[in-house]
């Protein structure tokens, strides 16, 4: 590394070497919140090497407010997504905040959103709701510049408010497993690019570890995955029908999905649950009315605790860097013994 002298370092020199913001680096060496502890250590070897000392005006960089905070979501036509932002908005409402709405549908959005928004210094923090992250893109975080929070995703570095997912899959599995049933499905889901959906890991791996608890073989052919929707969860079902055994009972990643599956196994004659089981996680609206057991996860809880934490990193006060909200099965009419 070319080492300056120290009259001629600046916060600058330090980003570009980084590979970071000015900001990060500001927030970084004045111990602010919201850079991750390895970028952290990174900055400050740099700064340590280039003998730089952060000053008072330049940590003033990270400090003008603009009292606006981006909400970020994959989609839109999801209720889950629909549900957590309606819980954020009166939180940093009432904290004095504005909320920015992007909805990043794929890569390219994606892609343009971590390029844009910190070369525009809109917010002063972001909040990512459940979105599907490449790689590069997660290495882009620590470039917004800004405190970020996670909201139904757990990665290190940043605070997040989320439901222990292999928790919740194995409370719906285990209900299963206890009725009676060992040749259980599974309808995964997948971002529409290909991107791996981070609860949708976790609900495989609680399924996966609920069958080795019960010493039932995981069974690959029994597992299918397809885009959100409900017509993901139709084709889905359509996949598991084709089997030479179909399964007696399916775990659904979502209510959705769910209620997707319910509608063909309808179609092919099936009677639900006398010859085949369904259970789904969420606690959807539509979940009572179709008369799904389901897993439910305190969505409004989790939207209104994610709003709290940006709040309280914005004043300055300490945050716990994972809260874990409880699931809990709700059985109703779509699960039964097999027949």
């Amino acid at each position: 590394m070319h080492m300056e002298t120290p009259d001629a370092v600046n916060m600058a020199d330090v980003a570009r070497l980084a590979g970071v913001s000015s900001s990060t680096v500001s927030r970084a060496l004045s111990g602010s919140r919201g850079v991750s502890e390895a970028t952290r250590r990174r900055i400050e070897l740099i700064a340590q090497e280039l003998s730089y000392v952060i000053s008072p005006d330049a940590s003033g960089l990270a400090s003008r407010a603009t009292r606006r905070v981006a909400i970020v979501v994959p989609e839109t036509e999801s209720w889950f997504y629909y549900a957590v932002l309606c819980s954020i908005e009166p939180v940093l409402r009432a904290a004095g905040l504005d909320l920015l709405f992007y909805r990043v549908t794929g890569t390219a959005d994606r892609n343009e959103f971590f390029a844009q928004l910190p070369a525009r210094r809109k917010v002063d923090a972001v909040v990512l709701v459940a979105v599907p992250l490449s790689p590069a893109q997660l290495e882009r975080l620590d470039t917004m510049g800004v405190p970020i929070v996670m909201a139904g995703n757990r990665i290190d570095g940043y605070p997040c408010v989320c439901v222990d997912e292999p928790v919740a899959a194995r409370q719906a599995v285990n209900h299963l497993l206890r009725v009676g049933h060992t040749r259980i499905g599974m309808i995964r889901t997948v971002d529409p690019e290909g991107e791996s959906r981070q609860p949708d890991a976790g609900r495989e791996a609680g399924y996966q570890q609920a069958l080795a608890s019960a010493g039932i073989p995981f069974d690959a052919d029994l597992e299918v995955q397809v885009d959100f929707s409900l017509d993901g969860g139709a084709l889905a079902m359509d996949q598991l029908l084709s089997l030479d055994r179909p399964p007696t009972a399916v775990f659904a990643f979502s209510d959705e999905i769910a209620i997707g599956a319910m509608r063909s196994l309808r179609r092919a004659g099936l009677r639900i649950p006398a010859d085949v089981s369904v259970v789904g996680v969420d606690d959807h609206p539509m979940a009572e009315l179709n008369d799904l057991t389901t897993v439910r996860q305190p969505v409004h809880m989790l939207g209104a605790k994610a709003g709290q934490i940006v709040v309280d990193i914005l004043k300055g006060k300490p945050v716990p860097p994972v809260s874990v909200l409880p699931t809990h099965l709700v059985v109703r009419g779509s699960t039964a013994p097999p027949h």
